[in-house]
């Protein structure tokens, strides 16, 4: 017989009901990591480096 914690979900089953993760915890994590995400794009703002990388096209002389 495989112990509980041999398997991939083991490790949750061992708590107790009232202790684990609900699908709305897992959804507000991701929801925290998005607006976390957003805020350091916002607070660095590399919008000329994106710009210079990805949209402008280099000159042909330069090469």
């Amino acid at each position: 017989m495989v112990s509980p914690a041999a398997s991939g979900s083991g490790i949750i089953k061992l708590l107790r009901p009232a202790s684990r993760p609900h699908s709305t915890d897992v959804q507000a994590a991701g929801f925290w990591g998005v607006a976390t995400g957003t805020t350091a794009l916002w607070i660095v703002q590399p919008f000329d480096w994106l710009r210079k990388t990805f949209l402008e096209k280099p000159d042909p002389e330069q090469k």
